[in-house]
């Protein structure tokens, strides 16, 4: 327990521990769907004050995990243009594409940029009039707007040499996905609770109800996350399904309205590929025709092809928590941050990557894993 001894809340933390164990009398499996959280979870070792009852597993909440290796083509492909200004998120320069990533291309002469912010680009994009600016627009509901905001900066501006390859995803049609595969071992979520920030929780009301699934909004500490666990034992030992705000402080049912409306004007919502999983229908945002002009795929007449994923690479049964990162065969041997197999491994929001930064352990045999 030595992560949880650095917390400075660490008596509390025990006190909802201990709750948790008096509330517990079945076993239960929750799945945290944010990849901050696994990675709180993992850091301050959570799941080892948990009742042996519960079972925590990681969910698809990593945006540069579930991004297709397609997309991280398309990517590489656009930096190497020598025309071309290639602007991304510092997560997304190390995920490995079918042959490369974007930091070797940038090692290579591509002009790949570092940015905080989508309208970072658009900066760019009026400094640099004779380059092609593409920032990859990769997030969740959480950083939809911001890219939003940047495509109608441009169009503002009149910025013919800015564009953007999309791979936004929206959670809630993930998380159906997920509770409607024969495989699925969810029986309740714990809710990421930035996209919420965002688009409030009015969404989840069906899910819950569908699927007769608790879901609880969640915080980031480590308090927030042993409530939210509480919240969701206290559902499922008294039959309960259904939504709940843990992270009141921060997320209010409605959202961010002005942030939603927003994220409309701009965007559609489409069927989107996601990395390990496939194809989940209504789940990603793609450019309205209005803003069709932004659309670095169009603009340099990108092809779609299909890539198949390292056959020793199990991202796609991590993202769909049926396997944790320490049942891979070659997990922190042959796979590891400077040499990731998948972006579970090199993102900091990836379970993998949590694995190997908080608890590194000797990987198991792929046989017999259940």
């Amino acid at each position: 327990m030595k992560f949880l001894e650095e917390y400075r809340d660490q008596g509390l933390a025990r006190q909802l521990a201990a709750e948790l164990q008096r509330a517990t009398t079945r076993p239960w499996t929750i799945m945290e769907v944010c990849g901050g959280q696994t990675h709180a979870i993992i850091k301050f070792g959570i799941d080892e004050l948990l009742p042996e009852k519960i079972t925590l597993i990681h969910g698809p909440g990593c945006p540069v995990c579930v991004t297709p290796l397609e997309i991280i083509d398309q990517a590489l492909e656009i930096a190497a243009r020598p025309e071309v200004i290639f602007a991304s998120f510092g997560d997304m320069l190390r995920v490995p594409g079918s042959s490369t990533d974007l930091l070797s291309v940038k090692a290579h002469g591509g002009d790949v940029r570092i940015v905080y912010s989508p309208l970072d680009a658009v900066k760019l994009a009026a400094e640099n009039p004779a380059r092609e600016v593409v920032f990859f627009g990769v997030g969740f509901e959480t950083t939809a707007p911001a890219t939003a905001m940047a495509v109608y900066q441009a169009a503002q501006k009149g910025l013919k040499n800015f564009s953007l390859l999309i791979s936004h995803v929206l959670v809630p049609p993930a998380m159906a996905a997920l509770m409607s595969s024969p495989n699925c071992q969810v029986q309740a979520f714990l809710a990421a609770g930035h996209v919420c920030t965002v688009m409030g929780y009015q969404e989840y009301f069906p899910l819950a109800e569908q699927y007769h699934v608790p879901i609880v909004v969640t915080g980031f500490e480590p308090l927030d996350i042993l409530q939210g666990i509480l919240l969701t034992v206290q559902q499922l030992e008294s039959g309960r399904a259904e939504v709940e705000n843990q992270y009141a402080r921060a997320v209010r049912r409605e959202g961010n309205q002005l942030a939603q409306e927003l994220i409309k004007k701009v965007f559609e919502v489409v069927p989107r590929k996601w990395r390990g999983i496939g194809e989940i229908p209504q789940s990603g945002l793609a450019l309205r025709e209005e803003f069709a002009t932004f659309d670095a795929a169009k603009k340099f007449k990108l092809t779609h092809h299909c890539v198949p994923e390292p056959a020793e690479c199990i991202a796609g049964l991590i993202l769909q928590g049926l396997k944790k990162p320490n049942e891979c065969a070659v997990f922190g041997t042959r796979c590891t941050p400077e040499h990731p197999f998948g972006a579970t491994m090199v993102s900091s929001e990836g379970a993998c990557a949590a694995y190997y930064n908080y608890r590194r352990q000797a990987p198991k045999e792929m046989a017999g894993v259940p």
